[in-house]
């Protein structure tokens, strides 16, 4: 009986350290993959396409950042000069997905992915809306 229970106890341990997933590259020049689980600014087909998000001039990656920190769970992982990645953790299952920003030519590029699974049941999409809301609130976006 100890035996199990330390068994069952162990793979739910080392289920739960797995969520997570690896860190993260620089994706946000790259399509999505063939999974539903990614949108991107960048991808023309229609099920990982999001419109795209014009700025205002002399927008900073700073001022994106705060608007970024507003999503749920977000903090950020990497910022540079015009690119930041933020992870997002999930309040639940603590899964962590990873959105990408870089201002270019008046733009934002946006790329929002789940590490982990197959499909995210729209949560990547919803999460860039809610951005674009963000953002718009603050004033920084213009129009196309």
């Amino acid at each position: 009986m100890k035996r199990t229970l330390l068994l069952c106890l162990s793979s739910f341990v080392m289920a739960g350290c797995s969520h997570g997933g690896t860190a993260m590259t620089n994706k946000i020049n790259q399509v999505c993959g063939d999974k539903p689980n990614c949108v991107s600014t960048l991808d023309q087909r229609e099920k990982f396409h999001i419109a795209p998000y014009p700025l205002k001039a002399n927008v900073t990656i700073n001022q994106i950042e705060q608007a970024a920190l507003k999503l749920s769970g977000a903090k950020t992982a990497v910022s540079d000069d015009n690119y930041l990645r933020i992870e997002c953790t999930s309040t639940i299952m603590r899964f962590v997905d990873d959105l990408e920003l870089q201002i270019k030519d008046g733009q934002l590029i946006v790329r929002s992915e789940s590490r982990v699974g197959y499909s995210d049941f729209g949560v990547n999409r919803k999460r860039a809306e809610q951005l674009r809301n963000y953002l718009n609130e603050a004033g920084l976006l213009g129009v196309e």
